[in-house]
C-alpha cells in the first residue's frame, strides 16, 4: 500500500510526539510492505506566528487531499488569552468541521504497568475497555455566541441527523463489541439533549435492536465512569459532555498521554490525534510520553487505510513495551522512568519481532 499522510505538529510537544510516530509508522511500512509519504504543514499557535490564521488555507488544502491526518497538539501560554479574536484551538475545530469528522472515538483501556499511576484504586480498572464515542461538529462550540457588556450567551444547536449519524456510528461499534451502548445527555434540563435521547432511542430501536441502550444523565455518568468503570462499552454523546468525560476517563488510564483519539467522517480520511494538549512545560526537553500519539497512528492503520493488522501489531508493541517497564516520568509512580525517543525505539523493537496477531508477512 501506499499513502500520503499529512503531519501537523502544531505546538509544545507536539513536534515531538508527531515525530515518534513517523518513526513508528516507517517501521510498520518497511517491515509490512508499505510506503507512507509524510507531508508536514502549520496549525494552531505556530501557524498564527506564520501566518496570522490557526488553520492556513494550504494546510486545509492539503489534508482534504490526503488519505490520513496526524496531528499534535495545538495552544500554549503565548496564545492563551481568551479573549484574543485569534486562538490555536480555532485551527483544531475548523479543520474537523471543513472535513466532516464528525465521530471522535476515543478508547480508555487500562494497561496493568500504568494502574499505579492512577488515582483510582486498582480492582476498580482491571478489566476497563471503554470507547467513547464523542459528536464533534455540533452543539455549544459551534453555535451562535454573543457578549454585550456584561451579559455572554453560547448557544447548543444540534438537528436529528448530527445525531443520527453519530449514534449511528456508535451503535454499529457496540454491535462488533459487547452490544452495549450508554448514552449520555442531560434530558431533564435541556431541550437538545431531550431531541438526543429521543433520536437515539429511535435510532437503536428501528437499526440496531440487538444493541442494548442504557441513558445516563451527564453529572450522574461522571460519578459512574470513576465509580464502576467495567460497567461500560461503547458511550456516545455530544460535543462537550464528550470533552469532559474523556479528560476524566484519562484517570482510569493513569495518564492522558496513554489516550489516542480518531476523528472521523462518512469518507475514509481521518484526523488522528493523542487527547493530551501542548504540555508547554515540558516542551522540548525530550520527556513527552509518546505512547498516545503511536496508539493514534495504529487507529490511522486501521481506520483510514485498512490495514488492521498492522494496527494490532503496533498497538502489541506499545502493550509489550510497557509490559517491559519502559515507562515515561508519567507513568512512572517512583519507578525509573524514560524519556520520548527510549520509549519510541522500545516500540520500534518490538515492531521488529514476530507479530502473532492476524496472518501478516514477515
Amino acid at each position: 500500500m501506499q499513502a500520503d499522510i499529512v503531519v501537523l505538529p502544531g505546538d509544545g510537544i507536539g513536534p515531538e510526539v508527531t515525530a515518534a510516530a513517523i518513526a513508528v509508522l516507517n517501521t510498520v511500512g518497511a517491515r509490512y510492505g508499505h510506503r507512507f509519504r509524510f507531508e508536514q504543514h502549520l496549525i494552531g499557535g505556530a501557524a498564527i506566528d506564520a501566518t496570522g490564521t490557526p488553520l492556513p488555507a494550504e494546510t486545509l488544502e492539503a489534508a482534504r487531499s490526503a488519505d490520513a491526518v496526524l496531528l499534535g497538539a495545538v495552544g500554549g501560554p503565548k496564545w492563551s488569552d481568551p479573549n484574543a479574536k485569534v486562538r490555536p484551538e480555532q485551527g483544531l475545530l475548523a479543520i474537523r468541521k471543513a472535513l466532516g469528522l464528525y465521530a471522535n472515538l476515543r478508547p480508555v483501556k487500562p494497561h496493568a504497568a500504568a494502574l499505579g499511576a492512577s488515582p483510582i484504586k486498582p480492582h476498580l480498572l482491571q478489566g476497563v475497555d471503554i470507547m467513547v464515542v464523542r459528536e464533534l461538529t455540533g452543539g455549544i462550540y459551534f453555535g451562535r455566541k454573543q457578549r454585550n457588556g456584561d451579559s455572554a450567551s453560547d448557544l447548543c444547536e444540534y438537528n436529528a441527523d448530527e445525531i443520527r449519524r453519530v449514534v449511528r456510528r456508535a451503535a454499529s461499534l457496540a454491535r462488533s463489541r459487547s452490544g452495549r451502548l450508554t448514552s449520555v445527555d442531560k434530558a431533564n434540563v435541556l431541550e437538545t439533549s431531550r431531541l438526543w435521547r429521543d433520536v437515539t432511542t429511535q435510532v437503536v430501536r428501528d437499526e440496531f435492536p440487538d444493541v442494548a441502550l442504557e441513558h445516563q444523565l451527564v453529572d450522574s455518568m461522571a460519578m459512574h465512569l470513576i465509580a464502576k468503570p467495567r460497567a461500560y462499552d461503547v458511550i456516545v454523546t455530544e460535543n462537550m459532555f464528550g470533552d469532559i468525560l474523556t479528560d476524566e476517563a484519562s484517570m482510569l488510564a493513569g495518564s492522558l498521554g496513554l489516550l489516542p483519539s480518531a476523528s472521523l467522517g462518512e469518507g475514509t480520511v481521518g484526523i488522528y490525534e493523542p487527547i493530551h494538549g501542548s504540555a508547554p512545560d515540558i516542551a522540548g526537553q525530550g520527556i513527552a510520553n509518546p505512547y498516545a500519539t503511536i496508539l493514534s497512528a495504529a487507529m490511522l492503520l486501521r481506520h483510514s487505510l485498512g490495514l488492521d493488522a498492522e494496527a494490532q501489531c503496533v498497538e502489541l508493541a506499545v502493550s509489550n513495551a510497557l509490559d517491559a517497564g519502559v515507562l515515561t516520568a508519567d507513568l512512572a509512580d517512583g519507578r525509573p522512568s524514560v524519556g520520548t525517543r527510549a520509549a519510541t525505539d522500545a516500540v520500534i523493537a518490538q515492531l521488529q519481532l514476530p507479530c502473532q496477531v492476524m496472518e501478516l508477512r514477515d
